[in-house]
């Protein structure tokens, strides 16, 4: 997926930016790396060491990159199949929903 595909899906005022700033404070066990920018490349650069970690750990699970270190969208592009309800979404974990005296 690409940063911008993301905060499309949170909807409005969220973007690209936003995405790439949650993603890397996102806690250990997140696949950050599998989110590229729209290019098709990698955004890391100065943000992780080693600098080519995202790249090689895409590599390692089969993305292919070429001499611009870009990958190919058209093939490697991941797009989530629509819901038949669609659920709101939120960068926040879920807490509960019933509000005071018991009721949703």
């Amino acid at each position: 997926m690409t940063y911008g595909q993301i905060a499309e899906l949170l909807g409005e005022g969220y973007t690209a930016r936003t995405v790439g700033f949650v993603m890397h404070a996102s806690p250990e066990g997140t696949p950050w790396h599998r989110v590229v920018n729209a290019q098709g490349g990698c955004s890391t650069l100065n943000l992780v060491l080693p600098h080519d970690k995202q790249q090689r750990l895409l590599e390692s699970e089969g993305v292919v990159f070429d001499n611009r270190s870009r990958c190919d969208l058209q093939t490697f592009l991941w797009i989530p199949k629509s819901r038949s309800h669609p659920q709101k979404v939120t960068l926040y974990k879920r807490g509960s929903t019933k509000l005071k005296g018991g009721k949703q």
